[in-house]
């Protein structure tokens, strides 16, 4: 490296051309993604029989709900006019992709292809929405005596007199109320099942399309967009966003201490171009590789800026030292690359070490992030260690550093912290002791009980949608049973039917859960039907013989219901019962999936059915559990391999005690903090440890 130093203008003109290379590679091949599957956590066995139950059903996440308010009510004519027409126009909504993607990933049946003249690249048309469902498609079964079973509607567009019969009961059908509409009546939900093979792409021309329609063809009060195609698309424009920002707010930290430190134009503008490069040759690298950036990538900036800054300012000072011990400038810049270059890659290389014990960690992303961000560090490394040392040469020290006795100052002080040190060395120990102490006690209160709300953007469109569901309605994490039946038993056996209803009526009791769905409803509504269409005999027939007369009656509904098909695989062996939960925190989550487990274990003939929770929500909740783990997992690797370095390096026991101490204690401080605060441990936090 000392000789880069005799060829600086060659040197410079290199690092520029790799500077203009890394723009452009930054430019057009890093790209932005958000998908919740990202955060399962890999090698999980739920995990794998989550992917075994999406095979034999759908997924339950490939929806997109919309709700759409009224002040004054949902129940009026135009309102109800207009919330149909947009329904059906929603349906409809189909456009063009014409990025290149591989033919075999989508279903032909909905991705329509056709090559334009002169173009290589395919088109697909797109039909992304499979089915739009509202409750003004809702039908009830009844029973007419001469006619057998017939439905009628539960809101009587066409009729507006029988709209305050309708407003009363749908309010009290708990199959609607929350999930299709709100307790006071005054917000309608339409869910628009999407297609599985939704890309970011795709994606977002539904997004945008959706703003499209709701914007400037109606005139809505208010309406709310929820699920994962609308988080796929906001947090992407967010993640974009908050990287450039937090890359400008960095610089401008930086530019105001590198001010502070050096006072002189030409050292600030070395220092902070130093660090500039470095973010630029990161990016670029990341773009070489193929790398997308997900949801943690507004970190990488402020990362980069750090190390870079310890780096620029380790190897700037000693410089400035150097010259005014009257040594020549190619002399101070070779003391410098000798004897600080080596404690600067120490310091890279143990955390580089820190990041890559991310890598333990079974969620993806943080993989991901340990990985690049070792990376980084040590770009950061290589492009202070020659771009700095290099521009030095060209400068004078009084253009790089305004000389003062500030320094002198600043050591006159750590003189006196030393003294301190050796004149109060006992009670200096016993004070550690007592903070270990404390820490120990915060530590111990450090909850994982994350919500998804808490980890979106504050004061976001996207986050204020979730916000409604959650309050307003039903609430967006999925809970999903999967029920395999035991011996001969066939789904469309009454003692099945008994043992899924005890569960979905103990899943409906929980105030966190809201609107069980499962193959029952149709039974349910048939004894409703046959019993003076009241509310409370919505439940199974009370004996087999009548469930049997009823299944008969009503065989042309159970023909023709689309429910049926998406509730029952394909071998008749399994079925599901859906439901929402509502956001109440990782470890709550994981009480109440372990309270209803308890009592499926209590209270369910498993020699008849099996049941077994699953589904996104389940899953993701399942990453705090890992992250705790692979943190704890991580720092001990960490701390176990910087250990060998430093035994290596100073073949001391005391020094390694010395080295490790000055770690840990930061460490420990920082999760007291967590307990004490309350603040949950997730994923970004988790990596702040690293």
């Amino acid at each position: 490296m000392m000789r880069f130093i005799k060829y600086p203008k060659t040197v410079i003109f290199s690092i520029i051309i790799l500077s203009v290379l890394g723009v452009f590679l930054a430019i057009t091949r890093v790209e932005f993604r958000f998908d919740l599957e990202d955060f399962f956590p890999k090698g999980d066995p739920d995990l794998a029989f989550f992917n075994e139950f999406k095979e034999k059903f759908e997924p339950d996440d490939n929806f997109l709900m919309i709700a759409i308010s009224r002040e004054e009510g949902v129940f009026d004519q135009s309102f109800l006019k207009e919330v149909e027409r947009f329904s059906k126009d929603f349906r409809r909504v189909h456009f063009s992709v014409k990025k290149l993607i591989a033919q075999d990933t989508f279903d032909n049946q909905v991705y329509r292809y056709h090559q334009e003249e002169g173009k290589t690249d395919s088109v697909l048309h797109i039909h992304p929405i499979v089915s739009v469902q509202s409750v003004l498609q809702v039908q009830y079964p009844q029973w007419v005596p001469i006619m057998g079973f017939t439905t009628v509607p539960a809101i009587h567009i066409d009729e507006p007199d029988k709209y305050e019969a309708d407003r009363e009961r749908i309010l009290a059908d708990e199959r609607f109320v929350n999930s299709l509409i709100s307790t006071d009546g005054k917000t309608l939900v339409l869910t628009a099942k999407t297609h599985t093979e939704t890309t970011q792409e795709v994606a977002k021309k539904l997004i945008y399309t959706l703003h499209d329609i709701l914007d400037n063809q109606y005139d809505f009060e208010e309406y709310h967009i929820l699920g994962p195609a609308n988080f796929q698309v906001r947090l992407v424009e967010i993640q974009i966003y908050e990287f450039l920002f937090s890359t400008i707010v960095s610089m401008i930290l930086i530019l105001i201490v590198m001010f502070l430190i050096f006072r002189r134009f030409w050292g600030i503008f070395v220092a902070v171009i130093s660090i500039g490069i470095g973010l630029i040759l990161f990016v670029g690298a990341l773009g070489l590789l193929g790398r997308e950036l997900d949801t943690m990538a507004m970190l990488y900036p402020i990362i980069m800026i750090i190390v870079g800054t310890s780096d620029v300012v380790h190897v700037m000072s000693k410089y400035v030292d150097e010259l005014k011990r009257g040594r020549e400038k190619f002399e101070a810049i070779q003391i410098t690359i000798r004897e600080i270059g080596m404690s600067i890659f120490l310091t890279s290389a143990t955390t580089a070490i820190g990041f890559l014990s991310l890598i333990t960690s079974r969620v993806v992303p943080i993989q991901k992030f340990g990985v690049n961000a070792a990376l980084g560090v040590m770009i950061a490394y290589v492009s202070v260690m020659t771009f700095t040392t290099v521009m030095l040469a060209l400068f004078r020290k009084e253009q790089i550093m305004k000389l003062d006795n500030r320094r002198e100052i600043w050591g006159g002080f750590m003189h006196w912290i030393h003294n301190l040190t050796r004149k109060y060395p006992k009670p200096i120990v016993l004070g550690g002791a007592i903070l270990i102490a404390v820490c120990s006690v915060g530590i111990s209160l450090v909850t994982t009980n994350n919500r998804l709300g808490d980890m979106l953007p504050r004061g976001e469109k996207v986050t204020e949608d979730f916000q409604f569901f959650e309050q307003q309605l039903s609430g967006f994490r999925p809970l999903e049973v999967a029920v395999e039946l035991q011996g001969d038993y066939k789904v469309s056996d009454y003692k099945v039917m008994q043992e899924m209803a005890k569960l979905e009526d103990y899943l409906s009791s929980r105030e966190e859960i809201q609107s069980v769905l499962s193959i029952t409803t149709l039974d349910r509504s048939l004894n409703q039907a046959f019993n003076g269409d009241l509310m409370e005999e919505y439940k199974l027939p009370p004996t087999e013989k009548k469930f049997k007369k009823y299944r008969k009656k009503a065989k042309r509904l159970f023909k023709d219901n689309a429910m049926t098909g998406r509730m029952i695989s394909k071998d008749g062996r399994y079925t599901r019962i859906s439901a929402r939960v509502l956001d109440v925190g990782a470890d709550s989550i994981r009480s109440v999936v372990g309270t209803i487990d308890n009592w499926i274990a209590a209270n369910i003939d498993d020699s008849v059915v099996r049941f077994r929770q699953t589904g996104t929500g389940v899953i993701v909740d399942r990453n705090s559990i890992y992250m705790r783990d692979s943190l704890l997992q991580g720092l001990g690797f960490a701390i176990l391999v910087i250990s060998i370095l430093m035994a290596l390096l100073y073949r001391n026991l005391k020094m390694v005690l010395v080295a490790l101490i000055p770690n840990i204690l930061p460490l420990m401080i920082a999760g007291a903090l967590l307990g004490f605060t309350g603040i949950a441990l997730e994923a970004g936090v988790a990596i702040v440890f690293a």
